[in-house]
């Protein structure tokens, strides 16, 4: 086995969860092969260094249990920043309020469950447990073994791991990606309206274009994934 194949206590690896295809709010679509140990420790500064920002959806201690699971599916390591950084608790926290409104009570109740079956087994909330504390009842759900989720708890861990790539990889337009993180992270070079031949065979790879698709008029603002959004500015749109 070669150092690209290793994985963590709990048996992930960003090989095993990101070895898919991740695809981006302008139809992008880029190949992620990417792998390493966590460092717990550096995703918690990560998280404390960032300012804190007005919940629109989420609780307080639902959002420090969703920021914890986040923090082990995407791990910040020494290939660079992951979901803290990239804020992709931010992200599921808009959309709750906007496009994936219908997965907000899947989210109550499933954070509470997670929480109940750390207090259970390792007593203290999830947020507060070790890294291997926490990757034990992370694979516990992952393989369905973990009771009082609805329906059960491998659809609720699916979820959270669906939206939390979303959360670091998707257009940061909708909350997530801070400081383009992500694309960083899987060496997306950006959106661009066209490309070269040289772009695409990204040997070398092409400058970093860092701009949401919603900066190119093109794009509509009118239905972003947000609990609560001031009025949208079109300056493309005459007047």
């Amino acid at each position: 086995m070669s150092r690209d194949d290793l994985v963590d206590a709990r048996g992930f690896s960003r090989r095993v969860l990101l070895a898919r295809t991740v695809r981006f709010g302008a139809g992008a679509i880029v190949p992620v092969e990417m792998l390493v140990r966590t460092s717990r420790a550096a995703a918690a500064a990560a998280q404390g260094a960032a300012a804190p920002e007005p919940l629109e959806t989420l609780t307080a201690a639902e959002a420090a249990t969703l920021d914890a699971i986040a923090a082990r599916l995407v791990p910040t390591d020494e290939n660079g920043p992951g979901a803290a950084e990239a804020r992709a608790t931010r992200y599921v926290d808009r959309a709750l309020g906007g496009a994936l409104a219908d997965s907000r009570e899947a989210y109550r109740t499933g954070l509470a469950a997670i929480d109940a079956v750390a207090r259970a087994s390792k007593g203290a909330p999830f947020a507060q447990l070790s890294a291997a504390d926490q990757d034990a009842i992370l694979t516990q759900m992952e393989s369905n073994a973990a009771a009082g989720f609805t329906p059960d708890a491998a659809t609720f861990f699916n979820l959270v791991r669906t939206h939390t790539i979303q959360g670091t990889f998707g257009d940061p337009f909708y909350g997530g990606n801070a400081n383009f993180v992500g694309w960083d992270l899987i060496r997306y070079p950006g959106i661009r309206l066209a490309a070269t031949a040289d772009d695409q065979r990204m040997d070398p790879l092409p400058a970093r274009v860092r701009r949401s698709a919603y900066d190119h008029a093109m794009f509509t603002k009118r239905r972003p994934s947000r609990a609560r959004l001031g009025p949208i500015e079109e300056p493309w749109r005459s007047s």
